[in-house]
């Protein structure tokens, strides 16, 4: 077996160590054969071990320098992974490169103004096990969408999607024992875990001159009554960015399972949302992603309530999230039949 001796931040997942791991004080980190994962990349950073030895054989080395695909678009694969990158170099070192982001974030947006389909990109970057990277490039991405529904100009658009691309970045200070925790956590771990928003104001001021960025970052999980943290600000302490960044990041959430609550709909998340634009988020950017986000529900394929599956052919104007669903050949007006509902909507 042939081996090199890699860097920690340049280990890729799928490399695999050919030698058992120590930390200084001789502990026993990973074993001989372990393959990488953000988990064992993260544990190796912590434990202060800079270089490790890998299976030259297995390398991959691409003809195009893209990494390989997990089933998604290789432009959003490389994104999460550069993310990722991003991630660890926090991690790591309390900061990152700005460059980094740039260099993965424009390109991607270039695409973005070639895709008006909001719905089958989101359809498209949906899957069970969401995580820090792939939800940060997915609120990223929406919070381009919902600025250029607002009106604001490129440059503008890019430093909102930025914001939410980063607006997670603190999270690479928490415990990955918290992070990656599975069941309910203690008031000291929850405690612990809203702290992310300091960080990643720190982090974000730290790293870049973006005043904007560091804010969404601080106060995503701030609302407009006063409800929220880490300040318990109210709507006109919070900033223009932080006010897109948080719809787009609880739409989201929302859509993603947790512990206590099932993966929940695209349509069922977006009326909850659309409720919360009266007191606790933005109106006018709730409005926004309402508006613009129902229409490309059209077309779609989805199955209801009732279990059965339909396509939706009609919104109703003055109902606007019971539609009109063709289910074979009758029809289902969700507006007249209030038992049912849209449960998912499919690409």
């Amino acid at each position: 077996m042939l081996s090199l001796k890699v860097h920690v931040t340049d280990l890729q997942h799928g490399d695999c160590l050919t030698t058992d791991t120590f930390n200084s004080v001789g502990l026993h980190i990973l074993p001989k054969g372990t393959v990488i994962r953000r988990e064992e990349i993260s544990l190796l950073i912590r434990q202060r071990i800079d270089y490790v030895d890998i299976d030259i054989q297995n390398i991959f080395h691409p003809a195009d320098g893209k990494v390989p695909g997990h089933g998604l678009d290789e432009e959003f694969d490389q994104a999460i992974l550069s993310y990722e990158s991003i991630f660890l170099e926090t991690l790591k070192r309390g900061s990152f490169t700005p460059s980094m982001v740039d260099d993965t974030l424009r390109p991607l947006l270039e695409t973005l103004d070639r895709e008006k389909d909001v719905v089958a990109l989101l359809l498209l970057l949906d899957r069970d096990d969401i995580d820090t990277y792939h939800h940060s490039l997915q609120v990223g991405l929406l919070s381009y969408y919902i600025a250029s529904w607002l009106g604001y100009s490129r440059e503008e658009r890019y430093r909102i999607s930025r914001a939410g691309y980063l607006h997670d970045i603190g999270k690479s200070q928490v415990s990955l024992s918290i992070l990656n925790y599975a069941g309910y956590l203690t008031a000291a771990e929850e405690e612990e875990l809203r702290r992310h928003t300091s960080y990643g104001y720190d982090i974000i001021r730290g790293s870049m001159k973006d005043e904007g960025t560091a804010l969404a970052a601080l106060q995503h999980h701030e609302y407009e009554d006063g409800s929220g943290y880490p300040n318990r600000i109210s709507y006109k302490d919070i900033h223009p960015y932080t006010e897109i960044v948080s719809v787009a990041n609880l739409y989201l959430n929302l859509t993603t399972s947790r512990l206590n609550r099932p993966k929940q709909g695209l349509v069922s998340v977006l009326r909850q949302v659309h409720e919360m634009g009266f007191g606790k988020l933005n109106g006018n950017v709730v409005q926004a992603l309402t508006t613009h986000m129902l229409p490309g529900f059209l077309g779609k394929n989805v199955q209801l309530s009732n279990g059965e599956k339909g396509m939706i052919v009609m919104n109703n104007p003055l109902d606007l999230f019971n539609p009109l669903v063709k289910v074979n050949d009758t029809f289902r007006d969700l507006s007249r039949e209030r038992s049912l509902t849209v449960d998912e909507v499919f690409a």
